[in-house]
């Protein structure tokens, strides 16, 4: 079954036998997930067919055309866009059972335990340590910038289990469970007012092995998985409307506003506009490549280029408003999910400076696309083959 017209008849089958009106959400949100219509490059039995994610959208269009409810990425970003590829890549069986269908459903959030205070953009450096006691290891260590570590079930974590090794060979990847005992998450406000990420303290986390994902030693591997998702999610995730990212905020401005318009800001506006439509047409163009096998390099550049054109993005909506754009109304310190740009330009224009760090910082990015991508040389590593244990800290 890998036709679009194969898989629209097996969309209108499912829809004669599970009417939308009929049943409730949930019923028929359970329902399409064993019928592996959830999300088509799932693995079949759970929640897909083992398709291309390319043939999703052949599935959508029947379902939004019997009126079925529709589960938006936003309620489970970290979960969707990184936890679930990573778990179908090198999960077994059973963790595929136990964690994809509360995953999709979002009856479990997942955050992401990789940065630490002394390893922000060397995620290999990271000191967080697990040590195998029977059948559990012993987690002790610090992260942070944890987005929705507030609200998560389960972490994807990145820990130490050799430091006699170098640094990108000593380290395993596990699944935490975030309300074990020991496991202390506190906010970080931002300058937005909000607390979308946290610090995350480890004191003696007891994880099952059974929730290792991937061999022991072979944590890097794993984690480039869920990097490389990562930054597809953040800067080409979803097919996007024209004028549908921050463009059209500033956009729309402008039209609203003749009496605010000079034929400086007239000239940026039409650079920025054009440098967002190429962006988003690249960005479509990223999603079809990656529609059959995991995403490459191709997802920092989208991930670099979102983060500069917000920036400017906002910053020339700002300059438009004048001193207006500088009014904030609600600087509550509050406990976000997660951002929320139509909040307002003073918002946007705050919550911008954080793209450019996020996924990944812009500086590493550029060093992944000039090397993967452009063949450039490498950056001396005066770490490289040194065992952990021996690096300055």
């Amino acid at each position: 079954m890998t036709s679009d017209e194969g898989l629209r008849a097996k969309t209108r089958a499912f829809l004669s036998e599970h009417d939308p009106k009929a049943a409730s959400e949930r019923e028929f949100l359970d329902a399409l997930f064993d019928a592996g219509l959830a999300a088509v490059h799932y693995p079949e039995g759970h929640g897909g067919l083992g398709l291309q994610r390319s043939l999703q959208p052949v599935v959508d269009a029947e379902l939004a055309a019997a009126g079925a409810p529709v589960l938006e990425p936003s309620r489970n970003v970290i979960g969707l866009g990184m936890a679930a590829p990573t778990i179908i890549a090198f999960g077994t069986e059973e963790q595929k059972s136990r964690w994809l269908r509360p995953l999709w459903l979002a009856d479990e959030i997942w955050c992401q335990l990789f940065s630490e205070p002394g390893a922000g953009s060397d995620v290999a450096g990271l000191a967080t340590r697990a040590v195998r006691d029977g059948d559990d290891w012993v987690v002790n260590g610090q992260k942070v910038w944890t987005s929705l570590a507030h609200l998560a079930r389960w972490g994807l974590l990145v820990a130490r289990t050799d430091p006699d090794v170098p640094k990108h060979a000593g380290l395993t990847y596990f699944v935490v469970d975030m309300n074990a005992p020991g496991v202390d998450v506190r906010p970080l406000r931002q300058a937005t007012g909000e607390a979308e990420f946290n610090e995350i303290f480890l004191t003696d986390v007891r994880v099952p092995d059974s929730s290792r994902l991937g061999a022991v030693g072979e944590g890097w591997k794993v984690a480039q998985t869920t990097l490389m998702n990562e930054r597809v999610s953040i800067g080409a995730s979803r097919p996007v409307p024209r004028e549908g990212s921050m463009i059209g905020y500033a956009a729309a401005e402008w039209r609203a506003h003749p009496e605010r318009r000079t034929p400086e800001l007239h000239q940026e506006l039409l650079k920025l506009w054009a440098e967002a439509e190429v962006a988003r047409l690249a960005g479509e163009r990223l999603r079809q490549q990656i529609a059959a096998g995991q995403p490459g390099p191709e997802g920092s550049a989208a991930k670099l280029v979102m983060a500069r054109l917000n920036q400017e993005i906002s910053g020339f909506e700002v300059e438009l408003r004048g001193a207006d754009a500088l009014r904030y109304d609600d600087w509550a310190m509050r406990r976000a999910g997660s951002s929320d740009y139509a909040r307002g330009p003073g918002y946007r224009y705050l919550r911008a400076k954080g793209n450019s760090i996020e996924g990944g910082t812009s500086e590493i990015l550029r060093n992944i696309i000039a090397e993967r991508v452009l063949g450039l040389p490498q950056e001396q590593r005066p770490d490289k083959g040194v065992p952990w244990k021996e690096l300055p800290r």
